[in-house]
This record gives structure tokens, sequence and C-alpha cells, in this order.
């Protein structure tokens, strides 16, 4: 295609979600054109061509009554992006990790979107069997596609891949057994079993819910006994609520399943371990003897996912099947344990930081993407009798639905960062059976994973009430965001436990951190707990409430405190004679509330660090920084009781902070179209008819609305029930 081409006619409907008027040059801040220029707002051309530009001109028009129409990009949305206090692209290549990154994005992308294979566009009209069919097709063709260009499995182009199909792959939970085969397993059972996984010579699933036990690992009630005449273990489920339950890919397409169960051996219960079971036959897909497995049935999304259950009646594995990287049981069944309790749990762990990443966070970016452009070409009643109607998103109540949203899923993609980081730092050595700092590292991880599918979910469900009557359409996009982000606060551990684990840690913290004769430092994201403290918060005017460091003090401060009140509850009913167990739960509330403010703090300061990295950028480094303020003061007006309840804010400070907040809506307001383009998801990945780059949302719904089957099939209602009563009345003439 060549730059500054004309108008080209294009089918309009979800085979093909592009602007047709399009001028395209490689975004580069650095060729010395101002931000906002034509030069430097040109983008390199794709073959989805989403994020290329329309030349301003007359608005959108439909040139006939058939499948196309001649399209520019909305001059509503082109307006948002003519003058850009920031260079659009730079902030991608923070996101994306440098700009070798996007660029090798960018042509995974291409590739991907020019098979017509991998299309998503008839998601949304399919059948649960249907999806099913479609993610296993595109699975396969991925693989097709990475055996011939060279992607090596856990490589950036097989990730982006995944993200460019929004996760709609099927045998997604080959990785979850591999990442767990890998922290569980002792070299010889990786070196056996992971080849088999990246060949696909196997296909395996995590096995760890119950139809009666889920985040609760210890009451699971599975149970594999060793045999030591024929050195294998017998896995059994004894009772109905140990039924194996939701394991992804488990109802119709796993061979092999990593069970957890209660290991017994020498006569006593040796608690949860890991145990690589064979499940269905590799000649013909049959369940193996002993194993009864199914589907589960329809669930409130992730229809492509055959989530399972599995009932073993005792069947026999090798003694070698347990994963025996931190303990083993040896032929005559002496167990020997070679970690800490909690090293079973790694695998938990390690999933809970890549969810965050590559599932929880993009589904929240997602879901700004689509409502913050739809509402700038949404027009909605008038601010004055005598005006037009104006965007949505000018409307102070708009942008109060929005942009904290959009400030989350910024400070979530920090966080996920710092977090990952942590993690490669801690893993190796906790591999080595060095565990200190695994009680940091799971602490942090359940909790980060409570709080940021917490508020994922809130945000999600915002950005799609936001967008009217069109946001309950499957095919804005929102529903399947909503309800697939809704189950992240489930899986991998249910939110309230996870935050209780979390507030477990900080009661320790806290007591350690009252030892005076204690010489060990505490653990980095507790260090706050022996700070100084400021009584009362000195702010004054509104660029008071502004400074990074201020906010950040004020939420340690805020932390310190309700750990404190926790941990004294706790104290007090102890010391009134409730014995630990009981003073734990009728305190959880406290705790509850003690955790949530602590990982708000670690947000915010997380939030502030990476601003500080970005000091060679001052534009980008000033547009994330409003969104900082926002996210750190939307969190004190959201728990103003929490800052007023020991006069650490008063209620001045407290209007003082609403006309910060308030001031801040207007300023991200001229950015926001910019800060979601930044996120870089093509048309196809957000398959939204609401949320495309070139703003045409209307046609694009009234297009996709005729694809529904319902419109080009027969109505199966009208001869059994709809014709009779129409023409019931002629038989009492």
């Amino acid at each position: 295609m060549a730059e500054g081409m004309d108008s080209i006619q294009q089918t309009a409907g979800p085979k093909d979600q592009t602007p047709s008027r399009v001028r395209g040059k490689q975004r580069d801040c650095s060729l010395g054109a101002h931000p906002g220029s034509q030069k430097s707002r040109g983008k390199a051309l794709r073959p989805d061509t989403r994020q290329t530009r329309a030349r301003m001109g007359s608005p959108v028009h439909r040139v006939s009554m058939g499948d196309t129409w001649s399209r520019q990009v909305h001059p509503d949305i082109e307006s948002e992006r003519h003058m850009q206090s920031f260079c659009v692209e730079e902030l991608t290549n923070i996101l994306d990790g440098g700009a070798q990154n996007t660029a090798l994005r960018r042509k995974v992308e291409s590739i991907i979107h020019s098979d017509p294979e991998l299309s998503l566009k008839d998601n949304y009209f399919m059948t649960q069997n249907e999806r099913y069919e479609a993610a296993i097709k595109k699975k396969f063709h991925i693989q097709m596609l990475a055996q011939r260009l060279g992607w090596s499995e856990d490589s950036r182009e097989l990730y982006y891949a995944n993200r460019s199909l929004s996760g709609d792959l099927g045998l997604a939970l080959q990785f979850v057994f591999q990442k767990a085969l890998r922290s569980l397993g002792s070299e010889e059972q990786i070196a056996r079993w992971d080849p088999l996984c990246n060949k696909l010579q196997i296909l395996a699933t995590y096995a760890q819910t119950e139809l009666g036990h889920g985040t609760y690992l210890q009451g699971l009630e599975t149970e594999a006994t060793y045999d030591a005449a024929t050195q294998e273990f017998v896995v059994h489920s004894p009772t109905l609520t140990a039924i194996k339950w939701w394991p992804g890919d488990l109802g119709r397409s796993a061979t092999h399943a990593l069970v957890q169960a209660q290991l017994i051996c020498s006569g006593a219960q040796q608690g949860m371990h890991a145990f690589i079971v064979p499940i269905r036959s590799l000649e013909d897909h049959s369940p193996l003897p002993g194993i009864t497995v199914g589907d589960i049935g329809p669930k409130m999304d992730f229809d492509h996912s055959d989530n399972g259950f599995l009932q073993l009646d005792h069947v026999r594995i090798p003694r070698e099947n347990m994963l025996s990287r931190f303990a083993q049981v040896l032929p005559d069944g002496t167990y020997i344990k070679l970690g800490t309790a909690k090293s079973n749990y790694l695998s938990m762990v390690v999933v809970r930081v890549d969810m965050l990443s590559n599932e929880v966070i993009p589904l929240l970016q997602k879901a700004c993407v689509i409502a913050i452009r739809y509402s700038v070409i949404r027009h909605q009643s008038r601010l004055r009798p005598s005006d037009p109607e104006v965007k949505v998103l000018d409307y102070q109540t708009q942008q109060q639905k929005l942009f904290p949203p959009l400030a989350k899923a910024y400070a979530f993609h920090f966080v996920a960062k710092s977090l990952l980081e942590f993690f490669h730092r801690s893993y190796s050595s906790i591999l080595d059976r060095d565990f200190r700092l695994l009680p940091e590292l799971h602490a942090l991880s359940a909790g980060m994973k409570a709080l940021v599918s917490d508020f994922c979910v809130q945000g999600a469900e915002l950005c799609r009430r936001a967008c009217g009557g069109h946001g309950y359409s499957k095919l804005s996009g929102l529903p399947s965001l909503v309800t697939r982000v809704t189950a992240s606060c489930t899986y991998e551990g249910e939110n309230t436990v996870l935050y209780l684990q979390t507030a477990r840690f900080l009661v320790k913290s806290y007591l350690q951190a009252q030892e005076s004769t204690s010489q060990r430092s505490l653990p980095q994201s507790v260090a706050y707990l022996t700070a100084p403290d400021l009584a009362k918060c000195p702010a004054q005017n509104v660029a008071d409430f502004l400074h990074p460091e201020l906010y950040t003090t004020a939420w340690a401060h805020v932390a310190a405190r309700l750990i404190k009140d926790s941990v004294h509850h706790l104290q007090t009913l102890m010391q009134s004679g409730a014995d630990r167990h009981e003073a734990w739960n009728q305190t959880t509330v406290i705790h509850l509330q003690a955790a949530k403010a602590h990982l708000y703090y670690v947000t915010v300061k997380i939030f502030t660090e990476a601003l500080e990295k970005l000091e060679n950028q001052p534009a980008i480094q000033q547009v994330l920084k409003r969104l900082c303020d926002l996210y750190a003061l939307h969190g004190i007006m959201t728990n103003t009781g929490d800052f007023l309840h020991d006069g650490f804010l008063s209620g001045a400070q407290i209007d003082v902070a609403r006309k910060a907040y308030l001031d801040l809506l207007l300023l991200i307001r001229k950015d926001a179209v910019l800060l979601t383009d930044a996120f870089d998801f093509t048309d196809q990945c957000l398959n939204s008819a609401l949320g495309c780059y070139d703003g045409n949302v209307y046609e694009r719904l009234f297009q996709w609305a005729q694809r529904s089957p319902t419109n080009t099939q027969g109505n199966p209602a009208y001869e059994k029930y709809i014709r009779p009563l129409l023409q019931g009345w002629r038989s009492r003439l």
C-alpha cells in the first residue's frame, strides 16, 4: 500500500475491521517532528491497518445498503489524536519493554491476522462446541506456524501470538502443567516430560480443584497411597466431593493430568503432593481403566475451554510420577522432605505471577480502550441548550467512571512488571532450596492476584456500563471481557482467602518489627512498618496532594495503622481466653482491610518508582504521573474513613484532595484516547464493534448484527407457535 492512498471498498464486518483511507508512516518521535504534527502521528502500515490514519474530512457515510461502506477514521476520534502532548509510540515501547519488542509483536500480529484460519470474527455467534473446536483448530495452526517459522516454546513470538488471539486457544493448561513441572519436578522428571509437552506428544492439564474443595489445599480429598510391593502410587477419589472439578482441557482434550493429592506412605498422611496421572489413551483417546472423565457443562464464559471433571478409581502410577524436587518417596516407602511445607505451593505462585500480565490486566486494558474510544464517538444531550450534543467523554461523570480504571490499568502494568522481576530474583534460589524469599513472594503474589483481579472486575464492569445499552451487546466485546475477568477472582485462589494469606504475613512482619532484640531486617515490601511515621498529613493545598512522596507516605501510614489495629484485636481476643484460631476467625474482616491497604500502598509505591525511571522522557513522565496521582487520590477518596479515623487527614484536607482529584480528570481527558492507543491492541484482538481504531461504531454494529445466524435462518417458532397465535382468531369467527 502506498502512503496517501485513497478510499478502498471493504467488507464491513468482523472479517475486516480496518480503516479504509490510510496514511502510513512509522511513528518515530525522534525525527524532530512535534508530537502533534502529521509527521509524528503516522504509524507503520500493517495487514490489519487498524492503527493507520484517515485524512481529515467529511464524516463517514454509507454508500449503499449492502455490506460495504467507504470508511475514513471518524473525525470525532481523529480530533482526539490531532494534537499529542506525548509520543504514543514511545509509550507503547515502554509498555512492551523496548522498541524491538514492539516491532516483533507487530510482526507476529501481522502474521496471525493474515491467516484466515486464526480469525475471531464469528466468536460471538458460536455455540459452546463450535468455540471449543475453533480454539483447538487455532492451537493446531499456531503450532504449525511455530514449527515453520522456528518459534521456540516460551518464546516472545508465541506469547505475542497468544496475545493477538486474546488467549482464545485450546490446550492452555499445558502451560500450567509445565510451570508446575519445572517448579516441583526433579531435573530428571523435567527432562522426561517437558519435551513431550513441547512436541505435543502428550496433552496435559493441572487438576487441583475438587467438587468440594478449592483454595483450601490442605482439605483436598484425593489420595495417593504408596504401595511398596509394586513401587506404585494408587491414586483414588474416595468421595463424591473428591472428584476433580474445573480443570481446563480436562473435559475432552487432555491425555495426562498433574493431580494434586494427599500423599499417604508408611501409614501416615504427608500432605499435598503432585502426581502425573495418564488419563486417556495415546492410541484412541479413550479414558484409561479407573478413569471417569468429562465436561462440566456451560459456564459464564471460557466456552472454548473444556473445563472437566475427573474421578479416579484406584489408578496405579509408577513411583517416578510423583514430582520430587522438594519431597521424595524411596522404594521402601520412606518419605524424605527436601523443602518447606509451602514449597509444594510454588507452582501456584508461578502461575499467579504470569496470569496477571498475560490474562487479567490485558482484559482491563481492552475494556478501557473500547469504552474510551466509544465515549468520544457517542454524543448525548447538551451542556447548554443552544449547543449540539456533546461527546459523552466530556461529561465529568463519564470521566469519573473511565479514568480511574485507566489509571489502574497502567498502575497494574508496572506492578506486574515489578512482581515478575522479584519473582525472577527469587525463583532460582527457591529451586535450590533457599526459601528465605518465599514467604514475601507468596504474600505478594497472592495479595496482588486478589487486588488486581478485584479492581479489574470493577473497572471492566464500569467500562461496560459507561457504554450504555450498546455495552450490553456481546458485539461490543465488553460482556466477554467482564465475564472472563470475573473468573480470575476465583481461579488460582479465591480472593478473600488470598488476602488473608497476605494478612498472615503482615501480622508476622509487624510482630517482628516490634521485637527490639530482632536484628533481622524486614522484607522490602513491609519495611515501612519500621519507618518514622507522620501523625498528621502536612498537605495544605492542591499542589501538595500531587507530590508522590506525600500520598505514598499517606498510604503507608494508613496501612501501618490498620495492620497495628488488626494485631491488637487479635492479641486482645487471645488474652481474653480465645485460642489463636478462634481469635483469627473473629478478626478476619479487620485483617482483610489491613491487607487491602497494604497492597494499595505497594501499588502506589511501585507506580511512583516507575515514574522516576522516566526522567529522560518528560512528556511521558508527566502524562503517567497524572494517572499515578489519580490512582493514589481515587483510593483516598474511596476510603476517606481510613484517613480521617485517627486525624491523619482533616475534613478540610479531604476537600482539597477531592479538588486535586477532579482537576486531574480534566487534564487526563485530553490524552485519554492516546493513552488507550498506546496499549496497541489490534482491531482483531479487541474484536469489538465499539472499540475499533477508526471509530466507525454504528456502521460496524449494524453490519455485525446482520451476520447473526438468526437473521439468515428460518424462524423455528413461527409455524409451531406464532402462526397459530396470530391465526387462532379465525376459528372463533
